[in-house]
C-alpha cells in the first residue's frame, strides 16, 4: 500500500507543476483538466503525508525505548506509543478507503427528477416537499441549482420536477437518493385526522456530457408545442416546449421551462443525454448480479429506500436500517447524517469485497 500511495504522491506533485506552468495556464481546457485531477488526489495525499508523520513520531519514540536509560524519557515514549499506535491503525483504514476505486461519476454535476408516484395530490405536495429538501441542502453546500422542467399542479405540488445540481462532488453525495420515498402524514385535506400513505419517485442522473453519450442527430424525433400549466402569458401562447425522442430506445426529454425555443431544446438535451447514460449503464449493472443485489445504491427507481414518518418525527432508511428522530430538521435540507451514514456503509461493504 505504501508504494502506491508514494506512487499517488509523485503524480500530486506532478500535477501541482503543470498548473502553476504558464504554457498549461494558457490553455484553459488543459488546466482545468489538470487542476479536476490535482483536486481528486489533494484529500488522499493530505491523509498520507499526516499519516507519515506519525509514523515517523512512532518509531522514535520505539527508538527511545529499545536505546533504554533514562527512565522519565522512557515512560514518555511508551505514552507516546500508546497514543500512537492507535492513530496509526486509524489512518490506514482511512488510506484502505481512499484507495478503493472511485465511481467515474462521483465529480459529476447530476440532473435530478422527482415524480409523484402512489396518493394523487398528496404525492404532489410531498414532491415538492422533496424538491425543496435538495434545493436547500445544495444552496448550504454552495452548489448551484437549475430548474430544467416542471409540471406544477394548483395545490403547490409537482407531479413531476427535473432540475439540475451543479458543483464539486454532487454526485458522490446524492447518488445514493435514487428510488422510493414513502411519506406518512396526515394530508391537510383529511378532515378526520387519518393517516395517509404515499409515495414519490426520485431519480439521480449523473449529467452526461457529449462524449459521454453519442447522439446521431438522425435519431432524434424533435416536437414543439405550447408550455402548459402555471408558465405565464407568453410561455403558454407560443409553441417554446420542446419534446425529444431518442427512436432507437424510445426515451423521450421535454422542456418547457424558458420562454425560448433554442434554450428549452438545450436543456432538453442534457436531460435526454443523462437519462441515455443512466439507462447504458442500467443495463450494464443489469450484467453483473453482485452489483445488482448490492444493499446501498442500487439505483433502482422501484426500491422503497425511506419512509418519513411525520406523526412519530423519524426518518428511516430501509437500505441500512438507520432511523433518525430528525424529520423536521432533514426535511429542512439538513441531510449530512443521513448521507454520511449511506456512504460509510456503501465503503464498508466495498472494504469487505476487497479483503
Amino acid at each position: 500500500m505504501l508504494d502506491k500511495l508514494q506512487a499517488v504522491e509523485d503524480k500530486f506533485m506532478d500535477l501541482e507543476a503543470k498548473i502553476s506552468d504558464p504554457s498549461v495556464i494558457s490553455n484553459q481546457s488543459e488546466w482545468l483538466k489538470y487542476t479536476k485531477a490535482h483536486a481528486r488526489l489533494a484529500e488522499i495525499v493530505q491523509v498520507f503525508r499526516e499519516y507519515k508523520l506519525i509514523r515517523e513520531k512512532l518509531a522514535e519514540a520505539e527508538e527511545i525505548l529499545s536505546v533504554g536509560g533514562d527512565e522519565e524519557l522512557a515512560e514518555m515514549a511508551q505514552e507516546e506509543l500508546k497514543e500512537l499506535k492507535p492513530r496509526v491503525e486509524e489512518y490506514e483504514q482511512k488510506l484502505t478507503v481512499l484507495l478503493l476505486p472511485s465511481d467515474p461519476n462521483d465529480e459529476k454535476d447530476v440532473i435530478m427528477e422527482i415524480r409523484g408516484g402512489a396518493g394523487g395530490d398528496e404525492a404532489a405536495l410531498f414532491a415538492g416537499d422533496l424538491f425543496r429538501m435538495y434545493t436547500r441542502y445544495a444552496e448550504e453546500r454552495g452548489w448551484r441549482t437549475e430548474m430544467l422542467d416542471a409540471n406544477a399542479t394548483g395545490l403547490g405540488g409537482f407531479k413531476e420536477i427535473v432540475f439540475q445540481i451543479s458543483g464539486s462532488g454532487v454526485f458522490s453525495r446524492l447518488k445514493f437518493e435514487s428510488g422510493v420515498h414513502r411519506v406518512q402524514r396526515v394530508p391537510e385535506t383529511e378532515s378526520q385526522g387519518r393517516v395517509h400513505t404515499s409515495t414519490v419517485t426520485v431519480a439521480v442522473l449523473p449529467e452526461a456530457e457529449e462524449v459521454d453519450v453519442a447522439i446521431n442527430p438522425q435519431d432524434l424525433r424533435v416536437d414543439t408545442f405550447r408550455a402548459g400549466g402555471a408558465g405565464g402569458q407568453y410561455v403558454n401562447k407560443t409553441e417554446s416546449a420542446v419534446r425529444i425522442t431518442h427512436i432507437p430506445t424510445g426515451v423521450v426529454a421535454q422542456c418547457q421551462d424558458e420562454k425560448s425555443q433554442l434554450k428549452n431544446r438545450e436543456k432538453c438535451m442534457r436531460i435526454l443525454r443523462a437519462r441515455l447514460l443512466e439507462k447504458a449503464e442500467e443495463e450494464q449493472r443489469s450484467a453483473t448480479a453482485e452489483d445488482r443485489r448490492s444493499q446501498v445504491g442500487t439505483g433502482d427507481r422501484s426500491e422503497r429506500i425511506r419512509t418519513y414518518n411525520f406523526p412519530q418525527g423519524r426518518v428511516t432508511d430501509h437500505r441500512i436500517g438507520l432511523t433518525l428522530h430528525k424529520l423536521e430538521s432533514i426535511i429542512n435540507g439538513n441531510l449530512d447524517e443521513l448521507l454520511d451514514a449511506l456512504i460509510t456503509a456503501k465503503q464498508s461493504e466495498r472494504l469487505q469485497q476487497v479483503r
